[in-house]
Order: structure tokens, then sequence, then C-alpha cells
């Protein structure tokens, strides 16, 4: 048993976190009082969950994502939906590039942040001649081309 200093009350070694630089191997908190001063600090010391994480991924704060948001009318620059709330960055040289919608930063991903490739699904889309209801010299024509792009060049 081991009395937790914040609320008082005394609780099983099983109810305070694992610390390794203890003595005994817990810290001194309970785990509901350890979560509150953790929580408090957040909010203390960067004024929340959100800025506090906005800091420490992009370097960049709550405040300067709205500054942003500002700068692109309130809407996600790719789509035009009202209110993107995701941080858009390149993930090579860690530079915010936005605020983007949920969809659009995904799509951004999924996509590897390949203008090339993103250019290439815009003219599938556009493309007059897709597939239609089993076109089979079309779709053969589309399975010899993904071969070639997966295939090393030589």
């Amino acid at each position: 048993m081991k009395r937790c200093p914040d609320c008082g009350e005394w609780k099983p070694a099983g109810e305070f976190p694992r610390n390794k630089r203890t003595k005994d191997g817990r810290h001194t908190y309970c785990k509901p009082c350890h979560n509150a001063r953790g929580r408090e600090t957040k909010e203390r010391l960067y004024g929340g969950n959100r800025h506090y994480h906005l800091v420490h991924r992009y370097g960049i704060g709550a405040a300067d994502v709205e500054a942003l948001m500002g700068q692109q009318g309130g809407v996600c620059p790719i789509c035009d939906r009202p209110e993107p709330e995701h941080v858009d960055h390149d993930h090579v040289t860690k530079e915010v590039r936005g605020i983007t919608c949920f969809n659009c930063n995904g799509g951004l991903g999924q996509f590897g942040d390949d203008p090339e490739r993103l250019r290439r699904a815009a003219d599938y889309l556009e493309a007059e001649s897709l597939p239609r209801n089993g076109d089979r010299a079309l779709i053969e024509v589309a399975r010899a081309r993904a071969l070639e792009l997966r295939s090393p060049a030589t």
C-alpha cells in the first residue's frame, strides 16, 4: 500500500504508474492524480492539448494555425470546405504548407505528397476512355501500364 500525497488516499502499488527511477519502481502520485497533474501542466504551459501537440509536431501554435486559416479565407485550399483543422506539412523538410480538411490531408498523404502521382490521378479521373462495363482491351492496357510503373527502370 502506498499513500498519494495529492488525494491523500492509501492505494495498492498497482494504482501508481511505473517509474524505474524510484526506489519502489512507482510514481509518487496515483494514476488519476498523475494524469490530472499532466493535464494541468499542458494547460498552464501550452494553453491546452491541441496547442501542445501543434508546437511539438509542427513548431507552430494554435494562434499560428488560426492565422494560416485566415490567410486561406477559412477554407481548405484544395476543396474549399469551411473550417479546415488539419496541419499539412512536407514530410521531408517538415515545413508547414497550410491547413487542410481531413479528407484532403489524408489524400495528400495517400499519394505520398507526390505532385506527379496526383497529376496522373487527375488525368485518370478526367479521361474519357476509362474502362466501362467490362471493356477488356482497356483493362489489359491499364494492367500493362501498372506493371510497367512497378518494374524497376533498366
